[in-house]
């Protein structure tokens, strides 16, 4: 098969053999892969232009060397390098006898850990960084992470419009904390979900917001759009399991994976268990807890195809950990979710993937507004128990607000748990310090 695109020389060196770049090479299809060893490096560049190289382990420090002569940048057109943490370049160049001196050619480096310091950035002048977050890298154990960032940096190379990882990779790039981000949020029509939206992208982020309600989606894309952030919309059901499937697949073929994942969406709902019909007891769970488990699977799988990482947030409620006999179905999807979260947080923290569950406490938000009442007597006015309820509410002075400014805060220090609200923080404490308090106060709740 003829291959008109860019030459890639993958390095080896003893004791690996060129058989730990097949992952790779099958996955760069359009771009011829060469193998050869470190030995061989010098002579299989002689008397060719240039070409891109990759080199991991002991193959390594031949590729560095050789970016210091006179003419590597006739013969080398970028170079990926696979260290298990950025010191390793630096300590083999300080060992070596060749003149000191910036490197003419972009330099890539996979790294296991640490960030690019003063010094490797001023020997390479044009560094990318990408930390895999799952252990050390190596091509064998992440073919896919190698080979997308050669492609990435080849294709910009070439002319074409950098992509977000590789924009994200760049060292010296004056970015926000969540700049070159792609940042998911479900039920971003209102409430804590549009406040999300909006407290991630004033730190940088791009956006896919979706909800059921177009409408608010509309208006929260308009905001984002005022405040200069990029959102891409869809309007979704996170009950619906096949919908939510199509949605990240459209997702992530489109703009990528997404790199944090906020699971949002959620309906209020008061009224004893026995007075609740079983299709409404059903509704509740397929959206607080079926939309959470729905968008983690669909996310979830492909943040760990992809190999570097990224961070999940499941918003669940204090009400997860409060029971109340009024509630019972808001209360058990609730704990449902925050049992969840900490059985998937387990299973992803080898894959380097974050987990946060979020419980709000009293927050003023429009959820009020479609909360359904289950009541033993058609006679009670929904609308007076809901003015109640707004009543209650209100005094809080709390808005969706400082639910938003929470999340980013969890992800970004990667906390487990996050209380939002002083009675969330209170009640959490007393749930595991006294938990027969919490279950004999919650038998005086009364829904009139």
């Amino acid at each position: 098969m003829d291959i008109d695109g860019p030459t890639i020389i993958a390095v080896h060196a003893h004791p690996d053999t060129s058989d730990i770049w097949d992952g790779m090479a099958a996955l760069l299809d359009g771009l011829a892969v060469e193998r050869c060893s470190a030995d061989g490096l010098t002579a299989a560049l002689a008397g060719r232009g240039s070409v891109h190289l990759v080199a991991h382990g002991p193959a390594v420090a031949a590729v560095w060397e050789y970016l210091f002569r006179p003419d590597a940048v006739d013969h080398v057109a970028s170079v990926t390098l696979s260290v298990s943490d950025r010191r390793g370049l630096l300590a083999r160049r300080r060992r070596a006898a060749t003149p000191p001196g910036p490197v003419a050619v972009p330099v890539q480096v996979i790294a296991g850990s640490g960030k690019a310091d003063e010094d490797l950035a001023a020997r390479a002048p044009r560094l990318w960084q990408r930390v895999v977050t799952t252990g050390r890298p190596t091509p064998t154990t992440h073919p896919q992470v190698y080979a997308r960032a050669v492609r990435q940096l080849v294709d910009h190379l070439g002319g074409a419009p950098a992509a977000r990882e590789l924009l994200r990779a760049q060292v010296g790039r004056a970015r926000g904390t969540f700049g070159d981000t792609l940042v998911s949020v479900t039920g971003a029509g209102s409430g804590i979900g549009r406040e999300t939206a909006l407290a991630f992208a004033a730190e940088g982020a791009d956006l896919i917001i979706s909800d059921v309600d177009a409408d608010g989606l509309a208006e929260t894309a308009r905001r984002l759009a005022e405040a200069g952030a990029t959102a891409h919309t869809y309007t979704v059901d996170v009950a619906d399991a096949a919908a939510v499937e199509a949605f990240a697949e459209e997702v992530c073929a489109t703009h990528g994976v997404p790199d944090v994942v906020v699971n949002n969406a959620g309906v209020g709902h008061a009224g004893f268990f026995l007075d609740t019909p079983a299709e409404e007891y059903d509704r509740v769970f397929d959206i607080n807890f079926g939309g959470v488990v729905n968008g983690c699977r669909a996310f979830g799988r492909r943040l760990v195809e992809r190999g570097i990482g990224g961070h999940i947030v499941n918003v669940a409620s204090m009400a997860a950990y409060t029971p109340v006999n009024v509630m019972n179905a808001y209360c058990t999807s609730k704990a449902a979710v925050f049992m969840f979260s900490d059985c998937l947080r387990a299973e992803l923290d080898s894959a380097g993937i974050g987990l946060t569950t979020i419980c709000p406490g009293v927050i003023r938000t429009n959820i009020l507004e479609t909360t359904r009442f289950s009541l033993p007597d058609a006679r009670v006015d929904v609308e007076t128990l809901r003015a109640r309820a707004r009543r209650g509410f209100a005094v809080r002075r709390f808005g969706p607000e400082k639910v938003a400014r929470a999340i980013v805060a969890a992800v970004r220090k990667n906390k487990a748990v996050r209380p939002v609200t002083s009675e969330a923080y209170l009640v959490y404490g007393i749930a595991h310090a006294a938990p027969q308090a919490m279950r004999s106060a919650a038998r005086g709740g009364n829904v009139v």
